[in-house]
């Protein structure tokens, strides 16, 4: 991409600090950078008005956010209606039916700025979503930037939002996460992303998902894996491409009134990717293992489908039961 007739950015600066980053290893390949902004852009952005909302009831904050340029999203761990997030907040810790996905306790409200007035963040959406930007974390992670479609916002995400450990999905070529949040004391709040690995008895599912690339990956319990690190800085980015091995996880339990987890947050999407299978945590699950079954059980991807079969065959003649055992020799997955 030729970008020699470019005019300079006011962020120029940060290309220079993703090319002269070291990779860090551990527990996965990503680039980490501290103090990523100038503490004068850092502060600006940080008591702009966008940012530094807060309301005195979850209803009112919404509103606040939606009247500052905000909308609502659709993303994982969260719904997108506000009443129902409301009703569930009011008492999260006592309603258990509750759960968004079976991992995961509850589910948040996640929200993009769409339409930002301040200057300084007016020209940030701009940086982000220009090629210069792009180009650079794709060069990083030899990335061709052409084959894929950007995407990028200033987010908040209310309390209650939650993603159980997972690597991405493997149409997600790479993707990055920046720190701006306003109030003091951020870093010691329960809203940090986790960077974790799978503990050796389930190391196995990682192992599957390098030798089975078009099958798509998924989300796994809590306890299948430790937390190594947590990205707790204020002001700092992390930025990976997903693979088998990149497990990170999010579960936000504070107290957003006040303030909300804020962040730069990006990714870059593969156009064409291949996938044959969608298995979910509980099609990884091997014989002797289900002691490790979170709250809330499935039957495994085979049980599920001879149960189906078997109702389907009690209700059907004997010429129709060979059609149906023709069907189960061809499953979806």
């Amino acid at each position: 991409m030729d970008m020699s007739n470019r005019i300079s950015h006011r962020f120029d600066y940060l290309l220079k600090k993703i090319r002269r980053s070291d990779f860090s290893l551990h527990p996965f390949r990503h680039v980490e950078i501290k103090n990523f902004f100038s503490e004068e852009d850092f502060q600006e952005i940080t008591t702009a008005n966008e940012i530094s909302t807060s309301a005195s009831n979850d209803p009112a904050l919404i509103e606040v956010l939606l009247e500052t340029g905000y909308r609502i999203i659709n993303f994982p761990g969260c719904v997108t209606e506000t009443d129902r997030y409301i009703q569930w907040h009011a008492s999260k810790h006592s309603d258990a039916t509750a759960n968004r996905h079976d991992t995961c306790e509850g589910f948040g409200m996640v929200l993009r700025l769409i339409e930002p007035k301040t200057n300084i963040l007016v020209s940030l959406n701009e940086f982000l979503k220009g090629d210069a930007w792009n180009a650079c974390l794709a060069e990083k992670f030899d990335l061709n930037l052409e084959s894929c479609t950007r995407d990028c916002g200033l987010q908040k995400y209310l309390d209650g939002y939650e993603i159980s450990p997972h690597p991405d999905v493997t149409r997600k070529a790479l993707t990055y996460m920046v720190n701006i949040n306003n109030g003091q004391h951020s870093e010691s709040r329960t809203i940090h992303t986790h960077f974790l690995k799978m503990k050796p008895e389930w190391a196995y599912i990682t192992e599957y998902w390098k030798g089975n690339p078009r099958s798509n990956r998924c989300w796994v319990p809590w306890d299948w894996c430790e937390t190594v690190k947590r990205q707790t800085a204020n002001n700092s980015i992390v930025v990976f491409a997903p693979g088998p091995s990149t497990m990170h996880a999010v579960h936000a339990d504070y107290d957003h009134l006040e303030i909300q987890r804020t962040q730069l947050y990006g990714n870059l999407w593969l156009n064409k990717v291949e996938v044959d299978i969608e298995p979910v945590w509980q099609d990884h699950l091997v014989r002797g293992r289900a002691g490790a079954r979170p709250r809330r059980e499935k039957p495994s991807l085979a049980k599920r489908i001879i149960n189906r079969v078997s109702k389907k065959l009690s209700r059907q003649s004997p010429k129709k039961e060979s059609e149906t055992h023709t069907k189960l020799n061809h499953p979806k997955y």
